[in-house]
């Protein structure tokens, strides 16, 4: 009995003082219970950051140090209301040295907000948590990223993941222009660069970019994410991200982009290709600085070398850069007098003769269109010819008007000139919806730039054969006068003619009897010879830029640009709206088209209508029926219409893109 006592009471003795030593228990012994139960104090109790560093065996039997969690962060970050073991699921106890639950699959931010937001959406609170929309729309964009391929040292894990950057545990996008919204912002740079992109840290701490976020706490100066994206990294030696990275500058250098956009290195890549000079190119991608700055790329002492990258003997179809290349202005412009006056003027310049040419002919066209539909409208007769008592069969005979030279000419001037416009224009609106077709149709930029200089030899070829041709004729003619009736040189008639018609278009006086060659038709034959000149001198220059630098300084080739633009520009409109109109679409050239240019001939009445001072002169010197021919066959004259609409349509064609493209840009 006693002895049963005395153990009793020695038992009672131990749980009193189990009990009594109970506060002195580690954490870990004291909350022994399943993972299930545990909560955030629990966990903090020994993850917390002011507590003692965790070791835990590694990868080949090293230690390695379990991360810490700031409780002060963590309260202020967005999971600051979940649970350790909501994510952690992979917990099996409270225990030091967790047992893992092998079948729970790791924390994965990716499944969690995917379900999360599939979950919203059953149950209709998909505007309520639209955050979690856009997380997952980031989710996708990273699935696709550089990023998300298999790391090169260890396969079973991405190059980065989500907690690389975010740090899950006190993650937290600050509110816009707070000032911990820009601390977080200054902090970028050192989250991609401290831990995997040491050297490039290194080169934007340097550039004008990190001396503007890192040393003057500019916010709105350029960070990592601000190029590369957030969650879409891509390869930057990809084709998608060299072409995207000029738009990417661009959103902050929008003067830039526009005046790079106008170059022929900024056409290319409007077109969707990258083989051009693009931004980084030329200013460096990390390490950019001030065009000041001696060690900058682009600064007057290395501008050369950097040119030279590309512009080089040992690249296919490229040729040394020689020393006008250095002062080329690749963002020139024709608003800023200062610093490039020579773009201004010549700007100046193109504006009022587009706005002058423009003005004069629309009116003109206008106002005969009115005439001629009025005219009609009251049965209005043509002007009377006196036939001098002369036998004429019309419905047999034609007045030949162009010779077989002059028709092949035009029609192979119309195809090349077309050909011209469909090529030049697709990269002077290289910006526009249709542009990028065109050039993949045509093969690329490169192949584009063949065919254009292809077309535009044969137009000069052409040009010259016709102008030679022409001259030895006329210098060998004793009889020919130079300022007569049956020249192309403007003379006074001309000027008095179009006075006239200005007069009779508003009701004032009857209408001009036009001689061989119309005011306007002049206008249209000397235009070519400008426009070869104009268009023709710049393009070559363009087209042989390392023989244009050697002499020339680089300016030209902004000028050259331009013009070369711009006068093209004007032809192509002039030709597909006046010139159209006053051979094919006025009223007494309904229906179209007028084919004389495709048979040589036209009926005598449409002859005396046009030309009736010509018609007159060649009834008194008995001369006419020198020049009458039999009617084209019907199968003959048919095809003269099929051809003058297919052209006609072309042309139109071309107007509507160049019209679209105009508009766009």
């Amino acid at each position: 009995m006693a002895a049963w006592r005395v153990r009793s009471l020695v038992v009672a003795g131990i749980v009193v003082c189990l009990f009594a030593l109970g506060g002195l228990a580690p954490a870990w012994a004291v909350n022994a219970q399943p993972a299930a139960q545990l909560d955030n104090a629990g966990c903090l109790s020994c993850h917390d950051s002011k507590q003692k560093k965790i070791e835990v065996s590694g990868a080949d039997e090293e230690k390695r140090t379990l991360g810490h969690v700031d409780a002060r962060k963590f309260g202020k970050g967005i999971h600051a209301e979940m649970q350790c073991v909501a994510c952690h699921t992979d917990i099996a106890d409270s225990q030091a040295n967790h047992k893992k639950d092998l079948a729970a699959k790791p924390p994965n931010c990716i499944s969690c907000h995917e379900q999360l937001w599939t979950k919203a959406r059953q149950e209709g609170k998909a505007r309520e948590k639209e955050g979690l929309g856009l997380v997952v729309k980031n989710i996708e964009a990273y699935k696709n990223s550089f990023h998300a391929r298999p790391d090169e040292d260890n396969p079973a894990k991405p190059k980065a993941f989500c907690e690389d950057c975010h740090a899950s545990h006190d993650f937290n996008v600050p509110p816009q222009d707070s000032e911990r919204r820009t601390a977080w912002h200054k902090e970028i740079p050192d989250t991609c660069g401290a831990k995997c992109h040491e050297d490039q840290l290194e080169a934007y701490a340097a550039s004008v970019h990190g001396e503007a976020v890192l040393d003057k706490g500019d916010i709105k100066s350029a960070v990592c994410t601000d190029c590369h994206t957030a969650h879409g990294v891509i390869n930057t030696s990809s084709e998608k991200f060299k072409l995207g990275n000029v738009n990417t500058c661009g959103n902050c250098h929008k003067e830039a982009l526009a005046s790079y956009s106008d170059t022929y290195h900024g056409q290319v890549n409007r077109l969707g290709y990258a083989y051009t000079a693009k931004c980084a190119d030329c200013h460096d991608s990390h390490g950019i600085r001030a065009v000041d700055d001696p060690k900058s790329k682009v600064h007057p002492n290395r501008r050369m070398k950097t040119c030279t990258q590309c512009h080089n003997d040992k690249k296919p179809g490229m040729r040394d850069a020689t020393p006008g290349f250095v002062s080329f202005g690749p963002h020139a412009n024709t608003h800023d007098f200062e610093k490039y006056p020579q773009m201004f003027v010549a700007g100046k310049f193109m504006v009022a003769l587009l706005i002058g040419v423009f003005a004069f002919f629309w009116l003109h066209s206008g106002l005969w269109y009115y005439r001629e539909w009025r005219d009609r409208k009251d049965g209005k007769p043509h002007a009377r010819i006196d036939t001098k008592g002369l036998r004429l069969d019309e419905k047999r005979q034609h007045f030949r008007r162009f010779h077989w030279g002059w028709r092949v000419a035009h029609l192979v001037f119309a195809l090349v000139t077309m050909t011209l416009v469909l090529t030049g224009t697709t990269a002077l609106f290289a910006e526009s919806a249709w542009a990028p077709a065109v050039a993949a149709a045509l093969g690329g930029p490169k192949a584009l730039g063949l065919i254009h200089r292809v077309a535009a030899f044969l137009f000069i070829g052409i040009f010259l054969i016709h102008f030679v041709h022409v001259m030895q004729k006329l210098l060998r003619d004793r009889k020919f006068r130079w300022f007569g009736p049956d020249s192309l040189i403007p003379n006074w008639k001309d000027l008095a003619d179009c006075w006239g018609m200005f007069k009779w278009f508003v009701g004032k006086g009857p209408r001009p009897l036009f001689e061989r060659w119309a005011y306007y038709e002049k206008f249209d034959y000397w235009a070519v010879f400008w426009g070869v000149n104009v268009i023709g001198w710049s393009g070559l220059m363009l087209a042989f830029p390392h023989v244009t630098a050697t002499y020339l300084p680089g300016w030209v080739f902004n000028v050259a640009t331009l013009v070369h633009g711009e006068e093209a520009f004007l032809a192509a409109v002039f030709l597909f709206t006046v010139h159209f109109f006053n051979n094919h679409f006025r009223p007494d050239k309904l229906p179209p088209p007028d084919v004389v240019m495709f048979t040589g001939t036209q009926s005598l009445e449409e002859f005396r209508h046009d030309h009736p001072a010509h018609y007159q002169r060649l009834i008194d010197s008995g001369e006419l029926e020198r020049h009458l021919v039999a009617a084209p066959s019907r199968q003959f004259h048919l095809g003269a219409v099929a051809l003058g609409l297919t052209l006609i349509a072309c042309g139109l064609i071309l107007l509507v893109l160049v019209a679209v493209g105009f508009f766009s840009g």
